[in-house]
C-alpha cells in the first residue's frame, strides 16, 4: 500500500515517516540544509508475512506542490499531516482539496506534535481539521494525536496503517488488473546496470524480460531488473512503488524524462486532446470565472504540461462548479480514460480544480453538438462495459473495440470478453475492430437489404448497385474499409452477392428481353477466345454479322450493365473474365518490375494486341482505380483488386 503524506512545511511529516519506518525521507542535500522535502521522498516498512507499506513524503512549500500531485497520483492512502501548534495552514487546505480531487478516499489525519500542546489546544485543532474535512473525499477520517519526538500514539497509528494495507492488499488481488503502466518521477543511471526509471505501477503487472513501450517517445525497451517496494523483485502489480531497469537502442537517461510513461506496447497512442469532466474548486469573491480557452498548467501522474481549456457547454464557470471540457495540451501526453488530473494557474499559485480524462481522442470539430454530447455522457460511466455498451445505443452506432480496450488500458483479452458479455458484432478490418451491438447489426442489415430491394424494384435491369452508393444509402453508415467487411459478412450469410463493384440481393436475378439475350449470345463469342485481347470493334462486329451498329452497340452496352462485357473505349468491349485476366497479368507485370511500377511495353507484350489497344486498356484501369499512373510509369492499387469480381491476388 503506498502511503502519501501531505500538509503543510515544518507540520512534522518526514519525522512521522522516520518515526514509523526508521528510513530519513530527506535524501537530497538541498532538504538537509533547508530542513524540508523539496522532491518526492521515499521510506518503506515491510510488515510481517504481509505487504509492505510504501511512504511518498511529498513537499509541503507552496511553490512544491506540483511535485506534490506527481506523488498523489499513485497513492493508495492519505496521511495529511496537521500540526498542533499550528494547526490548519493554507497549504494544509490546498493539499487536501488536492487529495479529493484526484479522488483519494482512504485516509486519516495525524495530529502532530500533540506533545507541545494542552488538551484544549488539542480539542480545538481537531475541531478546525473536522471542519476542514466537510465534503471533501476524507469528510469523516480518523483524527490520532502523536508525537514523533516521544514515540505517542506512533504504535496505534502503525497498527491502523497495517490493518488498512492487509485489507487493500486483499481488495487488489480481486481487482482486474489491467494494463501495464508506470508513471517516471525519476530516470537515473547506476554503474554497472545502466539507465533506471521509478515510479507507480498505475494498472497491470509487469515482469523480468518484459517488451515495454516508453510514452509519449514511443521508445522501445526491455525490462532487465526491477526492484518492488525497495527489494529486489521478478514482478510489479498496481500500487506497487517499482524502479525498473531499462535496456534498449534509444534508451539513455537523456530521452527518459519525468512525466513519461512505462506501458504495454498496445497502449502508446499519446495525445494532446483530451475530453474531461472538470470541477472547479471554490474560489475567492470577486475572482474572475474561467473563460473560454484559458490558459492552465495541468498535472497528471507525473506530468505537467501547458494546456488550454474549451468549454463545452458554458462561456464560463465559476468556482465551485463542475462542466465537461476539452483540454488541447502543449505537447502529447500518455493517459488512460478515467484518469484524474489537476489543474493550476500558469503562475504555479493556486489549484483550479481537476477531474477525469473521458475521451482520449476526441474531434477538434463539433465538439458541443448535442450528438457528442451524448457520446461524452456515455463514456464517462465508470464501468468500461457500461461506457461501451451506451456508446452504441447511440449515434454513430458502432466504436473501435480496439481503440476502446487501449484507451481504458484494460488487460489482454478484454476485446473479446466485453465482446461476449454485451453479445457484440465485431467487424475486423487490418487489425482494427469495430464493433456493433446485434440489434444494431441487424437492423443494418435489414436497411441493407430494403435499400437494395428498392434499387432492384426501380432498376430491373441492372445487376446491383455501386458499393459506395450503397454504403452512404445504408444506416449505421460505416466507414469504406468497415463496410467491405460487412458486406463480406452478408455475403457469408447468404444475404446479398456481388458482381464486381456492385451489389446485389443473392436471390435477384437481372434477365435482359428474350431478343436481347439471343443477340448477346450471338456477339459474346466473338469477343472470346483467341481474340479476347483485342477483340473487334463495334463497326466490324455490326459489318461481319450484318447487324445495325447502333443495335450492336445497344446489345454490348446492356451486357455491360448485366456485368458480363466491360466498355474498355468507344469502339471496344471486352468480356467481364477477359478484364479479370487482364488485371492479372498487370498485376504480375508489376510484380516483375523494379519497385513494382511498370510501363506499357511489357504489359503489351504479354497479351500481344498492340501498343494501342493495350494503351486503351490500361487508361480504362486507371479510371477504375486499378493502377495508378504517374507519368509514363504505373503501379497496381491493391483496394481496387476485386472491382470486377473476387479479388485478384498479389
Amino acid at each position: 500500500m503506498i502511503i502519501g503524506t501531505a500538509g503543510h512545511i515544518d507540520h512534522g511529516k518526514t519525522a512521522l515517516v522516520r518515526a514509523l519506518t526508521g528510513v530519513d525521507g530527506d535524501r537530497l542535500k538541498e532538504e538537509k540544509a533547508r530542513g524540508i522535502t523539496i522532491d518526492l521522498g521515499f521510506a518503506y516498512l515491510p510488515l510481517p508475512d504481509g505487504p509492505t507499506l510504501g511512504f511518498v513524503d511529498v513537499p509541503g512549500h507552496e511553490r512544491f506542490v506540483h511535485t506534490m500531485v506527481a506523488g498523489a497520483s499513485g497513492i493508495d492512502y492519505a496521511l495529511l499531516v496537521v500540526a498542533a501548534d499550528d494547526g490548519v495552514m493554507p497549504q494544509t487546505r490546498e493539499h487536501l482539496a488536492i487529495i479529493d480531487l484526484l479522488g483519494i478516499r482512504h485516509g486519516l489525519v495525524a495530529l502532530t506534535k500533540a506533545d507541545l500542546a494542552p488538551p484544549d489546544r488539542l480539542a480545538a485543532v481537531t475541531a478546525e481539521i473536522k471542519a476542514a474535512l466537510a465534503g471533501t473525499s476524507l469528510d469523516g477520517a480518523d483524527i490520532l494525536p502523536v508525537s514523533a519526538l516521544t514515540g505517542m500514539g506512533i504504535e496505534d497509528l502503525r497498527a491502523r496503517l497495517e490493518r488498512e494495507a492487509r485489507a487493500q492488499a486483499a481488495a487488489k488481488t480481486a481487482a482486474d488488473p489491467g494494463a501495464f503502466r508506470l508513471a517516471i518521477d525519476r530516470a537515473f543511471t547506476l554503474t554497472g546496470v545502466g539507465v533506471v526509471v521509478t515510479g507507480t505501477v498505475l494498472s497491470g503487472r509487469v515482469r523480468v524480460g518484459d517488451g515495454v513501450t516508453v510514452s509519449p517517445s514511443g521508445l522501445p525497451a526491455r525490462v532487465r531488473s526491477l526492484h518492488a517496494q525497495n527489494t529486489v523483485a521478478e514482478e510489479g502489480r498496481a500500487g506497487d512503488r517499482c524502479a525498473l531497469n531499462l535496456a534498449g537502442p534509444d534508451i539513455t537517461k537523456e530521452a527518459l524524462h519525468r512525466g513519461d510513461m512505462v506501458l504495454a506496447p498496445a497502449l502508446h497512442a499519446p495525445t494532446d486532446r483530451i475530453d474531461a469532466s472538470l470541477r472547479l474548486l471554490p474560489r475567492d469573491a470577486g475572482a474572475k470565472p474561467l473563460a473560454q480557452w484559458f490558459p492552465v498548467r495541468l498535472h497528471h501522474a507525473a506530468a505537467e504540461v501547458g494546456a488550454r481549456v474549451v468549454l463545452l457547454s458554458e462561456d464560463t464557470l465559476s468556482g465551485g462548479e463542475a462542466t465537461q471540457v476539452q483540454l488541447v495540451l502543449e505537447r502529447p501526453i500518455a493517459a488512460a480514460a478515467g484518469d484524474r488530473y489537476v489543474i493550476r494557474d500558469v503562475s504555479a499559485q493556486h489549484t483550479l480544480g481537476g477531474g477525469r480524462f473521458i475521451d482520449l481522442h476526441p474531434p477538434p470539430r463539433r465538439r458541443r453538438t448535442a450528438e457528442r454530447a451524448a457520446q461524452r455522457a456515455a463514456l464517462a460511466l465508470p464501468s468500461p462495459e457500461a461506457a461501451l455498451a451506451a456508446l452504441l445505443a447511440i449515434p454513430p452506432h458502432y466504436a473501435d473495440l480496439t481503440a476502446f480496450v487501449r484507451d481504458h488500458a484494460l488487460p489482454d483479452g478484454s476485446a473479446a470478453a466485453l465482446a461476449d458479455a454485451l453479445n457484440l458484432v465485431v467487424l475486423d478490418q487490418g487489425g482494427t475492430r469495430t464493433a456493433l451491438s446485434a440489434d444494431r447489426w441487424a437492423a443494418f442489415l435489414a436497411h441493407l437489404s430494403e435499400t437494395l430491394a428498392a434499387y432492384h424494384a426501380e432498376n430491373p435491369d441492372l445487376q446491383g448497385m455501386g458499393r459506395e452508393k450503397l454504403r452512404l444509402a445504408v444506416q449505421p453508415r460505416l466507414p469504406a474499409p468497415v463496410f467491405t467487411v460487412a458486406i463480406s459478412r452478408a455475403v457469408a450469410q447468404g444475404l446479398v452477392a456481388l458482381d464486381g463493384a456492385f451489389i446485389r440481393l443473392s436471390g435477384h436475378v437481372v434477365r435482359l428481353a428474350p431478343a436481347d439475350e439471343a443477340a448477346w449470345a450471338d456477339l459474346a463469342p466473338l469477343l472470346g477466345g483467341e481474340v479476347r485481347f483485342r477483340p473487334p470493334r463495334v463497326r466490324d462486329i455490326a459489318a461481319d454479322t450484318g447487324r445495325d451498329e447502333g443495335e450492336v452497340r445497344r446489345i454490348l452496352k446492356l451486357a455491360g450493365r448485366m456485368g458480363w462485357a466491360d466498355q474498355v473505349a468507344h469502339d471496344h468491349f471486352f468480356l467481364r473474365d477477359t478484364v479479370r485476366e487482364m488485371m492479372a497479368i498487370a498485376v504480375d507485370v508489376a510484380a516483375q518490375s523494379p519497385g513494382g511500377a511498370f510501363v506499357v511495353a511489357p504489359f503489351r507484350d504479354r497479351m500481344d494486341n498492340g501498343r494501342k489497344v493495350a494503351i486503351q486498356i490500361l487508361d480504362f484501369f486507371d479510371r477504375h482505380g486499378v493502377t495508378l499512373r504517374r507519368g509514363d510509369l504505373r503501379r497496381i492499387n491493391p483496394h481496387r483488386l476485386d472491382l470486377f469480381g473476387p479479388p485478384v491476388v498479389l
